[in-house]
């Protein structure tokens, strides 16, 4: 009984993780005309370079590190991961479809920048405490992460930073500078949400699993 209530726990703080992702990204990001980094950054790049569809462009980024994430994390991580990224699409989707939501900060752009940063930490930083991860960049953070010893949060900075700098030639300086505010933000959100207490949630786990625990290091 305690091992399903440990594991309905955790999936369900995935799925809030992956529900504050997409809330995010659609009222805050998307309504206020943030940038992005990582791959859905890189999708925005080819879009405009080379008019290629970005959820093709994010596809074939992301195949290849799942693969490398099933070799290297297991099974159970790419299936979590399956179930984080498409709750992560469902909720997006009906945000987009039915939220009579509008979120304007046009003329409180810091506030944005804010709110962006601290809620898209906190959603990331959630599905990857509980052993999953929402796309191809965060297993790619995850996996630089592991083997250089660099914080997830820094991680995350490094490759957004990476990918803005890409997009500064289309995207307007204003917006640009605060993406860049809310992205530092969120770098540090991940790595507290993901590091606060880990010891006390392994030990929780490893008494409800009987074996292992389920992390951000589960293999």
């Amino acid at each position: 009984m305690r091992r399903a209530l440990q594991v309905t726990r955790r999936y369900g703080l995935i799925l809030f993780g992956a529900c504050l992702l997409a809330f995010t990204y659609y009222h805050i990001n998307f309504q206020n005309h943030f940038s992005e980094g990582g791959f859905v950054g890189l999708g925005l790049l080819a879009k405009y370079a080379f008019d290629l569809s970005p959820a093709t462009m994010m596809f074939f980024l992301d195949i290849p590190l799942f693969l490398v994430a099933w070799l290297v994390r297991g099974r159970q991580f790419i299936r979590d991961s399956i179930f984080a990224s498409l709750s992560f699409t469902v909720f997006y989707d009906l945000f987009e479809r039915y939220s009579p939501l509008v979120m304007d900060f046009s003329g409180m752009m810091p506030v944005a920048s804010i709110l962006s940063g601290v809620l898209t930490g906190l959603g990331t930083g959630l599905v990857l405490r509980h052993g999953a991860a929402t796309g191809g960049d965060d297993i790619l953070s995850l996996l630089l992460g592991k083997y250089t010893g660099l914080s997830i949060g820094t991680i995350f900075l490094l490759l957004d930073g990476m990918v803005l700098t890409l997009s500064f030639w289309y995207v307007p300086v204003k917006e640009m500078i605060f993406t860049i505010l809310a992205v530092i933000i969120s770098s540090r959100v991940i790595t507290w949400t993901v590091e606060v207490g880990k010891g006390a949630d392994v030990g929780a786990e490893q008494e409800a699993h009987g074996h292992g625990h389920v992390s951000v290091n589960h293999r």
